[in-house]
């Protein structure tokens, strides 16, 4: 199962980097500007900053609680972005 975002924001760079360096100190991480990849323990998360979009992507394991991946996400984007939060996601 894959779940994709598309969140709105214009900050969408700068949210990944974060992101990938708050788990970093946890998780193996690989990002640049445009594109992270986390691998989180519940499954893999890749992100890509457009000027106006932050693309996110879940790929749950097969036992993962998908609501609560979907919540920690969105919780932890929520805190970098809080002049801005709650960001909308838009998962499919």
């Amino acid at each position: 199962m894959t779940l994709t975002a598309h969140v709105p924001t214009g900050h969408a760079s700068r949210y990944l980097q974060q992101l990938c360096k708050h788990w970093s100190h946890k998780f193996d991480t690989d990002f640049d500007a445009e594109q992270g990849r986390i691998a989180f323990p519940m499954g893999p998360i890749r992100m890509t900053a457009a000027p106006d979009t932050l693309t996110v992507t879940i790929e749950p394991n097969g036992d993962a609680d998908v609501e609560r991946f979907k919540q920690v996400v969105a919780d932890h984007l929520d805190r970098f972005a809080f002049r801005e939060a709650p960001l909308t996601f838009d998962w499919q």
